[in-house]
């Protein structure tokens, strides 16, 4: 069976975690999309982890973990975190890396770089991983495979000579920085071929026989719906489609062998860089809930920049559950929320002097103002709590709340930061 682990909003929702506890009753980890601009934060028995690069099974000797043709691969990463992971005492994983994967290049993260600071005011807020450039040079077609570091040296020159050809027409005309050398690319190339060369297979085939054999695949996508190039917050999206029916084409598995979507949606809203963001909160009340938030406050697990606060939306929610196509919810860092006497949530939107509960897309979003209630708070810590039937009852008249305005089953909820902080229901 495939089951897909996906974010309800704008990513920070701990994905990381659920398909961490997920990863122990599956046989395969994919990660189908996005790169290393989003990391995944993981507690456990080895440590305080952020993935940014590697799928989130490998904590587990059992996982094949697999990173597919969706993903933009940055080599670096890769090999950081892998040594990374062998230096803090875990295993080494059985990791697999699609032959369709393409390579973020040294050149994107540059571009990136240099294409926020031509923006200046008018900036993405990019993490300026190099993500946006590589997506678009895989849609012009002047990407680099993995496979093709492993083709004739020639071919492979050829190719670097008319890529190199547009680059430094770039870099020297619009960004007036130094152009590139053929030898410098074919040579960090080269690096990569080894770097690569163990973990490198067709992920395709082995894919389809494994959902032949009725194995048991978890899909794990990168930011949230809101930050979907189709469905999100447009133009202040990320570069890939984080929807879990790309994961069909990110990792390459028939659509209609994903049976279950678990959406994973934040008790409290947070973001990373620009973009609508209609429940937002600033001053002291966003510093209390970003410094109370995550584990050890709510900062990019990528870029350390604080995280922008705001009140749960389920305006948004229920979209970005709707995009995904949810079978069922896990519910996060519900702990956090225990200091608050009254826990605001947004219900609706004040739009052009109507009141609307569906959302809308981002010229609209621009003019919208949240629709605010106020739940009573339950003012006691709920960390270490196992049972649903021991959660204080305004605690769970908050989670039936969110579940009967969204419409669709929580089945997970998450009071802590490890593994070990799960209920079921």
């Amino acid at each position: 069976m495939v089951k897909a682990i996906v974010g309800a909003n704008w990513g920070d929702e701990g994905k990381g975690k659920i398909t961490d506890v997920l990863a122990a009753q599956s046989d395969i980890v994919i990660r189908f999309q996005g790169g290393s601009n989003a990391g995944h934060t993981i507690v456990n028995d080895y440590g305080k982890f952020a993935l940014h690069q590697l799928p989130s099974g490998v904590f587990y000797q059992h996982v094949t973990n697999i990173i597919g043709n969706g993903v933009a691969l940055s080599v670096e990463n890769f090999v950081k975190e892998m040594q990374s992971l062998q230096e803090r005492g875990v295993p080494a994983p059985k990791v697999m890396i699609s032959d369709r994967a393409q390579i973020v290049m040294p050149y994107h993260v540059m571009f990136d770089v240099y294409e926020e600071e031509r923006l200046s005011s008018r900036k993405f807020g990019s993490t300026k991983s190099g993500i946006a450039p590589f997506y678009a040079d895989k849609v012009s077609k002047i990407g680099f495979q993995v496979n093709e570091l492993f083709d004739d040296e020639e071919n492979l020159r050829d190719k670097v000579r008319h890529v190199l050809e547009l680059k430094n027409a770039t870099l020297t005309g619009l960004y007036h920085k130094q152009p590139l050398s053929e030898e410098e690319i074919l040579s960090k190339l080269a690096e990569y071929r080894e770097a690569l060369r163990p973990y490198v297979g067709d992920t395709f085939d082995y894919l389809y026989h494994a959902v032949r054999e009725g194995k048991n695949v978890l899909l794990e996508g990168q930011l949230g719906a809101l930050k979907d190039t189709d469905f999100g917050i447009y133009p202040m999206v990320t570069s890939s489609n984080t929807i879990a029916g790309y994961g069909s084409v990110g990792a390459g598995v028939p659509p209609y062998s994903i049976q279950e979507i678990v959406t994973v949606v934040k008790a409290y809203s947070s973001a990373v860089g620009a973009g609508e963001f209609v429940s937002e909160i600033f001053g002291e009340e966003a510093d209390e809930l970003r410094r109370r938030g995550g584990d050890g406050g709510e900062y990019g697990a990528t870029t350390g920049r604080p995280r922008r606060m705001g009140w749960l939306d389920l305006v948004a929610t229920r979209y970005g559950c709707r995009v995904q196509g949810t079978t069922s919810i896990a519910f996060t860092v519900l702990d956090v929320l225990g200091y608050l006497d009254e826990i605001p949530v947004c219900v609706a939107y004040e739009l052009d002097g109507q009141q609307i509960d569906n959302f809308p897309s981002t010229t609209k979003l621009k003019r919208a103002k949240p629709v605010l209630v106020k739940m009573p708070g339950w003012k006691c810590d709920i960390r270490g709590i196992t049972k649903y039937e021991d959660l204080p009852e305004n605690c769970r008249k908050y989670i039936e709340f969110v579940e009967q305005q969204v419409g669709i089953p929580i089945r997970m909820v998450s009071n802590g930061p490890s593994r070990n902080d799960i209920i079921y229901r």
